[in-house]
């Protein structure tokens, strides 16, 4: 008697268990309910999404002085530089470059200048020593002369031995002095012309002392126009105090037209070849989720190239924004979602329900049991596919291959339809070749006529 009582609730909390499993667990079909879905027919779209960044088409360049290179200054540095974002007007100062290489040439070359002016008086005194030196030779030569003539004069009565002998120390006397006379005249002219090539070289050196002058004044950069400060970039990174200048690469800001905006996005190797010049495109900027802006593709890069962060080859592609919007600022992450193809009236499946063995075939259901229907297929988008034939809205259709029906009835299309679909397709793939072309053409003059990229993230810079 005491088991039997010990057993009976065991009994029946064992019976309430199965009971509540039968009654709570999803039945077989509920299960394979679930993995079915229901044939819609609409507007289908065909979508390519890339990230970028957001950039002014048209951009003033704020340089640093283009006399660098000229005086052999190569590389320096941005000692100073207002905060990105702020508005400057016209002649405002915008940043200060490190002087110190610049500073180190100015003063070799004062003191070469010092070196050569102290040569050029020095030559200036030697010449007017030498000259002096030479001119009372020839004052003493002069005073020589006329006492031989004064000799000459005196022995006419001498006899004919000794007047011959005055005559000789005259002509002597007159031959030294016309000797001293050339020599004094080229000396003159030797003296002229060294003072004159040191003269010369002294200009050189002021003139450089000049340029470096007027170059250290240039390395206290104002603004060419009013306009927003934007630092600009290179491999390196973005320019802020401290980053190094280079003569190659002398751009140190810039100052957007913020009214005439663009994304400059990156498209997958794989996917490139649906973008096109011409297509909207969709622009959201990460900094206000809630904010959409209209757009189209204005050009397209023909090569690709390997950009930190992607794991595949990408090709630029950049997108015309058409509308403003005063809140918007280069370098903004944008997400672009370029409409690449658009179809009305389209019947369309997910794209995981097609199942491919040589034919295209989807497993239907039609109340009654479960078919493998053949289905010609068209374009794509990430999630569903076009269905051409073989399905119509409404139909029901499994996901995923339903494990005890891998062998149902298959049921195919008629060649006539395939060859019919065919030529549709071919009529409607010429249609949107044309139509792509006329909105490339549309865009014609609008795409960036030049760039400025050095690294990932950079702004597009049309002068």
């Amino acid at each position: 008697m005491l088991r039997s009582r010990t057993l009976l609730p065991v009994i029946i909390l064992l019976a309430l268990g199965i009971a509540g499993y039968f009654y709570f667990a999803p039945s077989e079909k509920t299960q394979e309910e679930g993995l079915q879905a229901k044939v819609k027919r609409g507007r289908f779209e065909i979508t390519v999404t890339a990230t970028g960044e957001l950039a002014a088409k048209r951009s003033i360049k704020i340089r640093a002085p283009q006399g660098m290179r000229a005086a052999g200054v190569y590389e320096t540095t941005i000692s100073d530089l207002v905060p990105e974002g702020t508005v400057v007007e016209k002649g405002a100062y915008v940043a200060s470059l490190d002087r110190t290489e610049l500073a180190g040439k100015m003063a070799n070359v004062q003191t070469e200048v010092e070196k050569i002016q102290t040569q050029l008086e020095q030559a200036r005194i030697d010449t007017a020593i030498e000259m002096r030196g030479l001119r009372d030779e020839l004052a003493n030569l002069e005073f020589a002369k006329k006492e031989k003539l004064l000799q000459v004069e005196l022995s006419k009565y001498e006899p004919r031995s000794v007047i011959r002998q005055a005559e000789l120390d005259l002509e002597r006397t007159e031959r030294d002095y016309q000797q001293l006379i050339k020599k004094y005249e080229l000396k003159e002219q030797q003296s002229i012309a060294k003072i004159q090539e040191i003269d010369a070289l002294l200009r050189q050196n002021l003139a450089q002392l000049q340029k470096y002058e007027s170059l250290s004044d240039e390395f206290h950069i104002i603004a060419p126009e009013s306009g927003m400060v934007i630092y600009a970039r290179s491999w390196r990174g973005k320019k802020e105090p401290g980053a190094r200048i280079s003569a190659w690469d002398p751009v140190v800001a810039e100052l957007p037209d913020l009214k005439d905006m663009i994304s400059q996005a990156y498209v997958n190797e794989v996917d490139i070849s649906k973008v096109q010049e011409g297509q909207q495109v969709e622009i959201k900027v990460d900094a206000f989720p809630g904010r959409s802006y209209s757009g189209r593709v204005a050009k397209v890069a023909n090569i690709g190239e390997q950009i930190s962060g992607y794991d595949a080859k990408v090709f630029e592609v950049i997108i015309q924004l058409s509308e403003t919007d005063s809140i918007l600022r280069p370098a903004m992450t944008t997400s672009n979602e370029v409409v690449t193809a658009v179809f009305e009236d389209m019947v369309y499946i997910p794209i995981e329900a097609v199942q491919n063995d040589s034919l295209s075939f989807v497993y239907r259901s039609d109340g009654r049991q479960i078919i493998r229907q053949e289905v010609i297929t068209g374009m794509a988008n990430a999630n569903e596919i076009i269905i051409h034939h073989g399905l119509k809205e409404g139909d029901m259709i499994y996901l995923s291959p339903p494990q005890e029906k891998l062998d149902a009835p298959f049921v195919p299309i008629g060649p006539e339809i395939k060859e019919r679909i065919n030529r549709q397709q071919e009529e409607e793939k010429a249609k949107r070749q044309a139509e792509a072309m006329e909105k490339r053409r549309e865009v014609k003059g609008q795409e960036p006529s030049g760039s400025q990229r050095k690294a990932r993230g950079e702004m597009i810079v049309i002068e």
